[in-house]
């Protein structure tokens, strides 16, 4: 039997995707190069298959492979790398598996026992994209960057090379001269005249672009002054963006090592000593170098790290310890997760008998909702006082449930006239969850905890967490996020058996016990018609006692199309006991505001 174990580190981004496997005892490392690979740019099939690639290169070894690690370009949060092991997983079944970025695993395979002791490294990434991604020794990060071409990418290749595009055919507009960075780019697109760069921009990708960057740097080498302001622009900027990603990690004076990484830093030295003269200048005694290695080993050395023998498990069962404590316990399975013997026989029913049944057990939902009507009651009087202080209410959720509250949030503008961000729904994956299952997204409370801090939620709010199971993570961790940040908290779920420990527990628990579901875990059914009663009720009647309801009327209705403007003009009539023509022009001259005509013909 082979005592020797592999291991497998993976890093992949714009340009390329490149596998090192480490086969055990004292064979050489293996080597191969694979198509590019964005997290952002591919899904969940793709990516599968992109990993279904690279494992046959794995299959050379006889020893087993005891662990991989995965660097993926467009890795950002939790969600993301959840996204990657679950992929890995169908490839590498059994084969525990760190997910990251790239960014990580290039200062993973920067990092030197020379060098342990700096406080904080920091690696300068520009290549087809920029970035900047910082690691103290306690494992603490900070990242500057990273957002795409469209909205980040300060000092990258694909900046470079578009604003040597664009400065070249603005000095032509402006000083009436084709500068020799003009002349370099047309002849490296094979381009006869600058008004053909109009066409060619209308398709070019990314790294189209971004080859562009090559030259700039030669039109800068032969005194282009356009050119070299460029690279001076981009050359302050990555050394700008290192510092203060330095900064978020230790105070200015403190030992840091730069690494500098990608192609543009790597194949341009010029360039790079530009960078590297900065940050020097802006933080005295910094270390900098270029990194040595390729990214890949460091992927290969984060698999070592955290599966050699001895090590921590892998970073799932790191985010279910990160969970720990911070969602409520189960004292029995949720009823919703419990076969309904009513429904035994669903799939031998006839048709009008399994209409009957999905009917009769749905009219069960009232029964259960009247039993914890003190709670929403009480639910509805938090969210008055939240609207009356000039707060907001947030609903919270991952699939249907996180549908539904994106849904009721959505109907108050044109129901009640209130502003978008009034009611607004937050949902576990964002906006792509709306229509597909986002794999993990419910899974990280970090995920639920960043959506509260990043809508700048406070305690003039009310926060409500929608889960039908009770312990969805993301909505604990928004929940736990906004109970810190002082705002008011409630949990819609439909399982009595939870126990909420008292740090935790929500300012209301509204938990109606609907029973199990015709099709047994199904929760869009019943939970999912009892929470559009429960949400309905809540915005409802908060927007009745802000005065937006005049008997059981609208009279503070968006009439934005011809039906809402026709149904203004019978609110007006019945509130007035005015005709239809007098409350049309009412409403005309009062630009179609329900409350505002109504005043004025009374």
């Amino acid at each position: 039997m082979n005592r020797y174990v592999c291991y497998l580190g993976i890093e992949s981004g714009g340009t390329r995707t490149t596998a090192l496997l480490a086969p055990g005892g004292d064979q050489p490392c293996l080597r191969a190069e694979f198509g590019p690979a964005n997290l952002r740019l591919l899904d969940d099939e793709a990516l599968a298959q992109h990993f279904t690639s690279i494992a046959a290169f794995c299959q050379q070894p006889q020893a087993p492979l005891a662990g991989l690690a995965i660097g993926m370009a467009g890795a950002r949060t939790e969600a993301d790398r959840e996204r990657i092991r679950a992929a890995a997983a169908k490839v590498w079944p059994n084969v525990p598996c760190y997910a990251t970025n790239d960014l990580e695993t290039a200062l993973a395979a920067g990092a030197t026992a020379s060098h342990s002791k700096a406080a904080a490294q920091v690696l300068i990434l520009s290549g087809t994209g920029s970035c900047c991604f910082g690691r103290m020794p306690d494992n603490r990060t900070a990242r500057i960057g990273g957002w795409g071409h469209v909205i980040g990418d300060k000092g990258s290749g694909y900046e470079i090379g578009l604003r040597g595009l664009k400065a070249a055919v603005h000095h032509l507009d402006r000083d009436g001269q084709w500068s020799r960075l003009g002349q370099n780019l047309l002849q490296a697109l094979l381009l006869n005249e600058p008004e053909d760069l109009i066409d060619w921009a209308k398709s070019a990708s990314k790294p189209d672009i971004s080859a562009l960057a090559i030259e700039v740097f030669a039109a800068a080498a032969k005194g282009d002054k356009i050119a070299a302001a460029i690279l001076e622009a981009a050359a302050e900027s990555l050394a700008e963006d290192g510092v203060h990603c330095a900064r978020k990690l230790v105070k200015p004076g403190a030992p840091v090592r730069f690494l500098l990484a990608g192609s543009v830093l790597l194949q341009q030295p010029g360039f790079a000593g530009r960078v590297r003269a900065r940050l020097r200048r802006l933080w005295p005694g910094a270390a900098v170098a270029p990194l040595q290695r390729e990214s890949v080993w460091g992927a290969l050395e984060l698999a070592r790290e955290n599966f050699g023998s001895g090590h921590e498990p892998w970073a799932a069962a790191r985010e279910a310890d990160l969970n720990h404590g911070l969602t409520p316990v189960a004292r029995g399975l949720s009823p919703t997760e419990e076969r309904n013997p009513r429904s035994r026989k669903l799939d031998q029913l006839s048709v009008a008998r399994a209409v009957t049944l999905m009917i009769d057990e749905e009219s069960r939902i009232g029964i259960a909702l009247r039993a914890e009507r003190r709670k929403i009651q009480r639910s509805v009087e938090i969210v008055v006082a939240a609207f009356r202080r000039g707060g907001r209410l947030f609903y919270v959720g991952a699939g249907t449930s996180g549908r539904l509250g994106v849904l009721d949030a959505a109907e108050c503008p044109p129901t009640f006239r209130v502003p978008p961000e009034r009611v607004q729904g937050i949902i576990a994956g964002g906006q792509e969850a709306l229509w597909r299952s986002i794999e993990g997204a419910e899974d990280s409370s970090q995920g639920g905890a960043a959506a509260i801090a990043y809508r700048g939620v406070n305690g003039r709010d009310v926060v409500v967490g929608i889960a039908a199971s009770g312990r969805t993570p993301f909505v604990w961790g928004a929940l736990n996020a906004a109970k810190k940040l002082g705002a008011r908290t409630i949990l819609l779920c439909f399982n009595p058996n939870l126990k909420i420990a008292k740090a935790i527990r929500p300012d209301v628990v509204i938990a109606p016990d609907v029973g199990p579901e015709v099709l047994t875990g199904s929760t869009r059914l019943k939970s999912g018609t009892a929470t559009k009663i429960v949400l309905n009720t809540l915005t409802t009647l908060a927007m009745v006692r802000m005065g937006k309801v005049v008997s059981n009327l609208m009279v503070d209705l968006n009439a934005s199309n011809r039906k809402l403007r026709e149904r203004a003009v019978r609110i007006v009539q019945a509130v007035t006991g005015a005709d239809a023509i007098a409350a049309q022009a009412a409403l005309e001259k009062c630009k179609w505001i329900v409350k505002s005509a109504c005043q004025r013909l009374q």
